[in-house]
């Protein structure tokens, strides 16, 4: 990658399927550019340390902190979002059990977990729990609605869907 900035540079990022074209500073973090830049604003701020997991998005798959990493990386590659689960006015089966299962109150969590859970089951349709638990072990819930998340993945486990 050839050197950029320090003023504003134009960047082009796929959001949950869709091109978004902004300018941002070289410095601007992904979390930054979604939510100040392209509307994005399902993954949130809490630590901005990469810890919580609030954050969270999926990398052409791969689940990653969008506070942890430049805007500029994520060119080329297929950014998803929990905005991206509620497709043609269906919700994805992981956010639809969190709402079954009452699993979330204060709201900031819930985006990263799902989407974690989302691609956890992408890459293991048939997980078990622990599995699946191991695979949101980077997100906090501060609230504390970890029983009513594992009766979600429990849910999920057991309908054989792998999540879908």
């Amino acid at each position: 990658m050839s050197p950029v900035g320090p003023g504003p540079v134009k960047i082009e990022l796929t959001v949950n399927g869709q091109p978004i074209s902004a300018s941002v500073e070289p410095r601007v973090t992904l979390l930054d550019a979604l939510r100040n830049y392209m509307d994005s604003t399902a993954c949130k701020r809490v630590c901005d340390r990469g810890s919580c997991g609030a954050c969270t998005v999926m990398l052409d798959g791969k689940v990653v902190y969008s506070c942890s990493m430049l805007a500029l990386e994520a060119r080329g590659k297929e950014i998803k979002t929990a905005e991206a689960l509620w497709n043609n006015g269906k919700l994805d089966a992981v956010p639809a059990a969190f709402v079954k299962h009452d699993a979330q109150q204060c709201g900031f969590c819930t985006p990263g977990f799902v989407v974690a859970m989302r691609a956890a089951f992408d890459k293991n349709p048939k997980a078990t729990p622990a599995e699946v638990e191991d695979a949101l072990s980077g997100n906090i819930c501060r609230c504390g609605t970890y029983q009513q998340m594992r009766e979600a993945i429990v849910s999920l486990c057991q309908a054989k869907k792998g999540g879908e």
